[in-house]
């Protein structure tokens, strides 16, 4: 009987339809550029189902004392690369994570060759052979190629290699383009390089902007501490399955990305001990919190694989959740206790849909997202249906929308 009801449970998330999270979004509402100073941006603060606006700079004002914000300290990387064959065709290489070394931080380490999933523009005109570049890095002549080496669906491992003892993130800082969101129809400016990073972004591997970071400065951080606002950082690099539509009509259809987590031991033990309210800023950190329960879960059940570490897509729905979030995250401390570890690092597909239970924030900073997104649905699963009239309101009060546009900060 349990185990019919689990099942029930299961069909009606994934029989959700997509055509019930859209709205009317006018070009003329999605910011192509972003304010010239990043706190000026309006906010839109939802509380309880009361609705009210502020700019960032005031966001201070409407965080519950001593609370605790996670931020995603994932910095964006040059992941398009340019080739030219000698017929004259452009390919493009839009690396999105490592394959050989598989760590991110060995990967852009490496100083010869590396082995990365790909994306590849126009690769109808690239079946074989070697593409080859020839940058210049601290004024010496490098020469980089890139080699197909298998196929896998839509995306390929394609091997880089140079021949001059520069690391692979030096390699990609001087030859290689900041990817900014497609539905900004232009572009990357050098206005970007700055403009696209959050001002405590610190580690390599995202191929796009956790953009709910976007609109903290210096200043308000420095508020933040002097309201006695605690700070975590986590990194979930992501990825470029985030801007992913989902072209089904029901969730079913439609299979998440996955991305690469790395939470830092004390951040554990700070959630932990931790009395007060837990807020997320971005839905990367929403996910990457969120995920963290569920790797807990799978510590108390034996299910926890040592090697390949993962929080499934549908998990949080196939799996009842049987203890508390405290008792999850002590799992976890003791993991890494006994395995002499200072972080976990896992892959998470887990995607957030109405009905969703949320287990550790309490709250969340984010931007307004696009119809029919997976990140819509998130939204939904922590305001209902007042999501609608959050964007109603949005869009009736001039709010600027997607990834350089205006903020909200959302409360319960």
């Amino acid at each position: 009987m349990q185990a019919l009801k689990q099942k029930e449970k299961l069909d009606s998330f994934k029989n959700i339809k997509i055509n019930d999270f859209t709205y009317d979004l006018p070009d003329s509402k999605i910011a192509k550029y972003p304010l010239t100073k990043r706190d000026q941006s309006k906010l839109l603060v939802w509380e309880n189902g009361a609705i009210s606006e502020s700019t960032f700079q005031n966001c201070v004002d409407f965080i519950p004392e001593k609370a605790r914000l996670v931020f995603n300290n994932t910095r964006v990387i040059h992941a398009r690369l340019f080739f030219r064959k000698e017929t004259g065709s452009q390919i493009e290489i839009f690396c999105l994570e490592p394959v050989e070394p598989h760590d991110y931080q060995l990967a852009f380490q490496e100083e010869k060759q590396v082995v990365w999933k790909c994306m590849v523009g126009n690769s109808k005109k690239w079946k074989s052979g070697i593409l080859s570049n020839e940058i210049e890095i601290s004024g010496e002549k490098v020469k980089l190629q890139a080699e197909r080496i298998l196929q896998e669906g839509n995306t390929f491992h394609i091997k880089l290699s140079w021949d001059k003892p520069f690391t692979f993130s030096e390699i990609i800082e001087h030859t290689g383009v900041l990817p900014i969101p497609p539905y900004l129809n232009r572009e990357t400016e050098a206005s970007d390089e700055e403009t696209y990073q959050t001002v405590y972004a610190k580690i390599d591997g995202s191929v796009a902007a956790p953009t709910a970071g976007l609109h903290f400065t210096e200043s308000v951080l420095s508020k933040l501490q002097q309201r006695n606002i605690s700070k975590s950082e986590i990194t979930l690099h992501v990825g470029a399955g985030t801007f992913q539509p989902v072209k089904s009509e029901i969730i079913d259809g439609h299979t998440m990305h996955n991305e690469m987590v790395i939470v830092p031991k004390n951040v554990i033990l700070d959630f932990i001990n931790s009395q007060n309210k837990i807020i997320a800023v971005g839905t990367t950190s929403v996910r990457s919190v969120e995920s963290l329960f569920w790797l807990g879960q799978q510590l108390e059940n034996n299910t926890f694989d040592l090697k390949n570490p993962e929080v499934s897509q549908w998990e949080p729905y196939e799996t009842e959740a049987k203890i508390s979030t405290k008792r999850s995250f002590q799992n976890i401390a003791d993991f890494l206790e006994k395995s002499g570890r200072d972080s976990i690092q896992f892959s998470t597909q887990i995607i957030i849909l109405p009905g969703y239970n949320f287990k550790v924030i309490d709250g969340m900073f984010t931007n307004f997202h696009q119809p029919q997104s997976t990140l819509l649905l998130l939204i939904s699963a922590f305001l209902g249906n007042e999501w609608k009239k959050v964007y109603e309101f949005a869009l009736s009060h001039n709010f600027r929308f997607l990834s350089y546009g205006d903020s909200n900060l959302y409360l319960k």
